[in-house]
């Protein structure tokens, strides 16, 4: 195991210190005005429609596909450390599965498509900071949590536009973080409340002549709701900028690190006895970050712009997950010997293969009578990754009519490092599974004699991925706008064995593809715009999922890879339409509202299957995905009010004929496998979202507002053949208020879940054959498992300014 990097030493001390020095700084300076910290961005109807945040702008009422935008109030409101808690409370089609209990660590997904921290999950969106693409190297995850929400000054969130790249199959996530520019002034905040939550973060903004500096961080830490699951996260974030008339530049630094507590989820037969239960454990995620970029935009003449991203990023993860063993005693001619089930592969006929050996010595190890059998898989990835993007954009006229040209290109190149073992434990009567003890084998690291189930992994490779697109905004008349473009994509990933001994690991996969967008817009009335339009986007797959696609040799769902056959490349092909609008002077205030409808179907999608070995899966393609459905969303904001209603419908299918495997649902045949018939459901998208939320000022010192998210059934992970009953709808009401006590000082007050609603959130299934049954002596008989809802929390805190 490598030791620990020394960031979080170095970012706790920042937030320790840091707010001593900017105070004095202020007192040199004079105080800024209590309005000088406001994020000063171009208007919310301006867009970059390319991975450039900032950088030109297009009328987002030019653009034929739907733009959600989520301003720096708006994460403000929510007052969580989590980007995703934002995102969802405001943004139609957005759903957050929560599968691991904890807040910090958790799934964003729009329109049945994802963007998760989980290895293991296919990732369907790409999300961006400031420029730079932030899907990990290794397995295109997204690490929420890295990103303090403090630092932001608006998301965009895109529904086709291949503009942004690999994975933005269902759409792509855009992340403007503030600078000195746009942000003056100094904040501080501390929150505390249920669960042992303590947050705070500073954050800092100041403007001298053509130099800005903008400087953030934030520490939260919590015991959870659930045993066994604290957490803790510090991040910090930094721009130093400068400015002339005709050009904008600016050095960006962040840094993170997170100890999560992720527990999973537990079996309804344990929830029965506490909500707050815990199946095997432990189960901890150690991440750590840190990035640099130059950014920069330049005006060539009052129509030319050329921008640049250069950008340098590392990602190291440590993920330990205690589990349930396959082992017993071997049967005859091993008699004596610790062996994998032989069940579980019936393909394998040589009984040999299934003897455990001690990984470092190559001894067979000796089965143990009365030990409850586990396993600590551990993994971990270490990537490296350094990208550069140049844009040029045009907004000359063309033929006396409006126009807008992005022209650019792209590569991002990375280098990554994996392992993954797992060590031989016992699950001792609470669950928790020890890897020291007296028995034989205790704490060895296994392996297979015949190099299935167990198999220590130890793998480098490089992704290299090109881009070049053009995208091209013709106003036919005022009114009246067509849209073409493309991107054409080149990923290149190349894996090699490390440990000399699994040479199949070593490949190199190439692909490519051209995805074109085009489409129109009408502006039918000052206050009613429509749009329609077509595009496709792909994605390749990642190092993991092209080493991990052989269902005799499972990998770690967190994640170890040990096969290599192959898998194709997923294109989604999308048709939306839809109507929106702004209108203004409308009881006092001003009305935002849009309404549409998508079809995406994704061809040779790749999805996850599980294996009938606890913790592990592989991956397939199959033919054709389909989702579809409508969105409708209205704002209305006023002097003293903002109140919001969304709504989305998401039909999710599958559009093929196939067993596929599922060997813990309970109606699997005696192979494992589940029938799938076009028309079943994709289990896990929850069918229907709506949400509803207003914000009341009733004095100038006053506020207070609601927000009520509701969420649809949605059938268990597993359940590929829609045959079980579905995970019943769950909701959720929060509340909050503030109140300024001074011009500088304010006290507030949240509660998340009045109504302490435990309805799940995720479910799926698990094998009751389980040995920690025994160590527990709690009777597993149902193999449904779920993630409650997190119970009623309550949270108060002072934010001051200046």
């Amino acid at each position: 195991m490598t030791r620990n990097l020394p960031l979080k030493t170095v970012l706790m001390l920042a937030v320790a210190l840091a707010p001593l020095g900017f105070s004095a700084a202020l007192a040199q300076d004079g105080a800024a005005p209590a309005d000088a910290n406001v994020v000063a961005l171009p208007e919310v109807d301006v867009i970059s429609t390319s991975p450039l945040a900032g950088a030109g702008g297009e009328d987002r009422f030019s653009f034929p596909s739907q733009v959600q935008t989520v301003d720096a109030p708006a994460f403000e409101r929510t007052r969580s450390p989590s980007v995703t808690d934002t995102l969802q409370q405001r943004v139609p089609g957005v759903t957050v599965t929560d599968i691991n209990g904890n807040p910090f660590s958790q799934d964003l997904m729009y329109r049945g498509f994802e963007a998760s921290p989980l290895q293991g999950t296919p990732q369907g969106l790409a999300v961006y900071q400031n420029g730079m693409r932030v899907n990990e190297a290794f397995g295109d995850t997204v690490n929420w949590d890295l990103i303090p929400p403090q630092a932001i000054a608006r998301t965009d969130i895109f529904t086709a536009n291949p503009i942004f790249g690999l994975n933005a199959l269902g759409g792509a996530v855009s992340i403007e973080m503030k600078n000195g520019f746009n942000w003056q002034g100094f904040e501080a905040q501390i929150l505390g409340g249920s669960y042992g939550r303590v947050s705070g973060y500073f954050q800092y903004g100041k403007q001298v002549d053509n130099f800005s500096l903008y400087v953030t961080a934030d520490v939260a830490h919590e015991g959870g709701w659930r045993y066994f699951s604290p957490s803790t996260l510090v991040r910090a974030y930094g721009d130093l900028g400068y400015r002339t008339q005709d050009a904008e530049v600016h050095f960006i630094a962040s840094g993170a690190t997170s100890n999560l507590g992720v527990i999973g989820p537990t079996p309804v037969n344990l929830l029965s006895q506490s909500l707050s239960s815990v199946f095997t454990f432990p189960q901890t995620t150690q991440n750590d970050m840190g990035s640099i970029a130059l950014t920069g935009k330049f005006d060539i003449n009052k129509n030319w712009q050329i921008a640049s991203n250069f950008y340098m990023r590392t990602f190291r993860q440590k993920h330990s997950d205690g589990n349930d063993a396959d082992l017993g005693a071997c049967d005859d001619p091993n008699d004596g010997l610790l062996c994998l089930d032989e069940d579980n592969f019936p393909a394998v006929t040589n009984p040999n293969a299934f003897v455990v050996r001690n990984n470092h010595t190559g001894q067979a190890i000796p089965y143990t009578d009365g030990v409850v059998y586990g396993t600590i898989d551990r993994t971990e990835t270490h990537s490296t990754t350094a990208g550069v993007t140049l844009q040029a954009t045009d907004n000359e006229k063309l033929f006396d009519h409006a126009n807008y040209f992005t022209f650019g290109g792209s590569v991002d190149r990375g280098f990554f490092n994996f392992a993954s073992t797992s060590t031989l434990g016992a699950i001792q009567a609470n669950l928790n599974v020890v890897p020291t003890g007296t028995f034989a084998g205790s704490n060895a690291i296994l392996q297979t004699a015949g190099d299935i189930g167990y198999v220590p992994t130890y793998l480098n490779g490089t992704t290299t991925y090109y881009g070049i697109y053009a995208l091209d905004t013709f106003n036919i008349t005022p009114e009246f706008a067509a849209t073409a473009g493309a991107r054409l994509n080149i990923a290149n990933i190349n894996t090699e064995d490390a440990s000399g001994l699994n040479s199949e690991l070593t490949s190199a996969s190439n692909f490519n593809r051209i995805n074109p967008v085009f489409g129109l817009t009408y502006k039918i009335l000052p206050w009613l715009s429509a749009y329609g339009g077509y595009s496709e986007a792909n994605r390749a797959p990642t190092p993991l999922e092209l080493d991990c696609a052989n269902p005799q040799k499972p990998c770690l769902l967190e994640n170890s890879l040990v096969s290599d056959p192959p898998l194709q490349q997923v294109v989604s092909h999308t048709i939306e339409a839809g109507l929106r609008g702004t209108a203004n002077n409308v009881l006092g205030g001003q009305i935002n509202w849009k309404a549409g409808y998508f079809h995406t179907e994704s061809t040779n999608d790749i999805i996850s299957l599980a294996s009938t070995i606890t913790g592990r899966g592989y991956y397939a393609n199959v033919p054709a995905t389909l989702r579809q459905g409508v969105e409708a969303s209205i704002e209305y904001h006023s002097g003293n009010l903002m109140a919001y209603a969304n709504y989305a419908l998401v039909d999710a299918t599958y559009r093929f004929t196939a067993e596929l495997a599922s060997p813990n649902n309970p109606y699997a045949d005696a192979n494992g496998n589940v029938l799938v018939t076009p028309g079943d459901h994709i289990p896990g998208i929850p069918r229907q979202t709506g949400k509803f939320g207003l914000e009341y000022s009733f004095t100038s010192q006053f506020k207070a507002g609601a927000d009520i998210l509701i969420v649809g059934s949605q059938y268990y992970v597993g359940d590929n053949s829609n045959l079980n009953p579905q995970l019943p709808l769950y909701w959720t009401a929060n509340i909050h208020a503030s109140y300024q006590v001074t011009e500088n000082i304010q006290v507030f007050g949240l509660v998340n879940n009045l109504f302490n609603n435990r309805n799940a959130t995720y479910g799926a299934f698990f094998d009751t054959t389980t040995n920690a049954q025994i160590a527990n002596g709690t009777s597993l008989t149902d193999p449904r498992t779920l993630t409650p809802l997190a119970p009623i929390s309550v949270y108060a805190g002072v934010k001051v300014n200046f």
